[in-house]
């Protein structure tokens, strides 16, 4: 499918906020995958050119959560493959699903998460760091990783923002560990979920690599 000029101008920009909310706390998919719906991206491409753009992203702002030591790659690379697994899962039930069908489903899908990620506005509970057993914690945090995986894979939007209340709330991890940990796992699912729709060819090259230059 070719791009047009007009696709860049309305996917662009919302790329580059959306990629600025990603980086703070998660949720730019919100943001992102409406703009290039509303450009008229069809909505196996919008999903596939989007992971794209927000991969390009993530990757940036997981490199700079590293390179601050909020990361445990001992631990993290278990909820990697995890992550991994889990949005192949989702991104190839995705391709299984009508265009229609999914545009029906997101009419009903995308309010509701908006709704749920805007109206977290903590952003996590640190109050509840480390008050469970580290297997205990672990386990949870493996079962989230392929969960949201799926999730990811098949959707998208707010991905970020549920791994991080799902952290700190469900498996009691510290906020800023938490933090890291969900940029590892969002990027890993973005990766596996971009090679699944590269290899199925709907993923729109020129306009997801501009968007994702805004989204960095």
């Amino acid at each position: 499918m070719d791009c047009t000029i007009l696709q860049f101008i309305i996917v662009c920009p919302m790329v580059f906020l959306a990629g600025f909310v990603d980086a703070i706390a998660g949720g730019g998919g919100l943001i992102s995958l409406p703009a290039y719906l509303i450009a008229g991206v069809p909505t196996h491409m919008a999903l596939g050119t989007n992971k794209m753009s927000s991969m390009m992203g993530t990757a940036i702002a997981t490199g700079r959560f590293a390179k601050n030591g909020y990361i445990q790659f001992k631990k993290v690379v278990w909820f990697i493959m995890a992550a991994l697994i889990g949005s192949s899962i989702g991104s190839n039930l995705t391709l299984l699903v009508s265009d229609k069908i999914l545009q029906y489903m997101m009419i009903v899908i995308l309010p509701i998460v908006a709704f749920y990620v805007m109206r977290n506005k903590k952003m996590g509970d640190d109050s509840l760091a480390g008050t469970l057993p580290e297997r205990k914690s672990f386990l949870i945090a493996l079962a989230s990783a392929l969960i949201i995986g799926i999730y990811d894979g098949f959707y998208g939007p707010g991905t970020g923002t549920f791994l991080l209340l799902l952290l700190t709330g469900l498996a009691h991890i510290g906020l800023t560990e938490a933090a890291g940990t969900t940029k590892v796992i969002n990027l890993s699912t973005n990766i596996s979920a971009l090679v699944v729709f590269l290899l199925n060819g709907v993923v729109m090259l020129p306009l997801g690599i501009v968007a994702g230059v805004f989204s960095i």
